[in-house]
């Protein structure tokens, strides 16, 4: 089968919402260390490598609002999609107390290569499906309930966004609403990074969006990731009523 840097399911559906995740799967492309960074199997099962569940939602919102849902085959710890070409962060050496051996000599051109090969055909890709006419963007994540030798994170959800609150506060709102949850305004992460996904798809355009993060713990199953999908989809369509986008 034939490698490809990311995944389209419902391309043809004709809602107005596009469901993009940035961390969809563990997959290292077979160009890179032979299909291996080198971790422990344990590793890159963590959310280090991707996040855990965030795909599987992805899929079921997509089918439950009619909108396309594209993700990244390639893991975080290969090239982050979810940063500018410019960020420090972008290609990672050390993540949450694990060396990544593959990254380690990564020099320059490997960077550049990386870029053309996995991230930059992604970013086209989810370009091309956010200029459809009135388009609405939901990046759909997840977050590890404790990171190595910090205290437990309290949140079930939590809401990320920058200055443009369209969709987002009204989503706050209603998840809040919610008294079975926690829920994070810019949390257990503050906002957006400049040159990340949002930022370059869809605060560039001045498209409402909204990033979803989900405690991966919530989502690791099948059925997790279903009742969340069949949870939140209501929610983002009264949210996108609210808003009057």
């Amino acid at each position: 089968m034939t490698y490809t840097p990311y995944f389209i399911h419902g391309e043809d559906r004709p809602g107005r919402w596009l469901i993009t995740c940035d961390h969809a799967t563990n997959t290292v492309p077979p160009d890179v260390g032979g299909g291996s960074l080198g971790l422990a199997r344990e590793d890159m099962e963590r959310h280090i490598a991707y996040d855990v569940g965030a795909w599987g939602v992805s899929q079921h919102l997509g089918a439950l609002l009619n909108g396309p849902v594209i993700g990244a085959n390639f893991s975080r710890l290969v090239i982050d999609p979810n940063r500018g070409e410019d960020d420090p962060t972008l290609l990672m050496k050390l993540y949450d107390g694990s060396v990544i051996p593959a990254n380690r000599h990564a020099d320059a051109a490997e960077r550049e290569r990386r870029l053309n090969a996995y991230y930059r055909p992604y970013h086209r890709e989810l370009a091309r499906l956010a200029a459809l006419p009135h388009m609405v963007i939901v990046a759909v994540h997840s977050f590890t309930r404790q990171l190595r030798g910090r205290d437990p994170r309290p949140w079930h959800v939590g809401i990320l966004h920058t200055a443009d609150e369209r969709l987002s506060r009204p989503l706050l709102d209603l998840l809040r609403a919610e008294r079975d949850l926690v829920v994070g305004d810019n949390e257990p992460y503050s906002g957006h990074l400049p040159g990340d996904s949002i930022d370059r798809h869809a605060t560039a355009f001045n498209r409402p969006n909204v990033l979803i993060e989900i405690r991966n713990d919530l989502i690791a199953d099948h059925a997790g990731q279903r009742e969340w999908a069949e949870r939140l989809a209501p929610l983002l369509e009264r949210a996108l009523e609210r808003a009057e986008l």
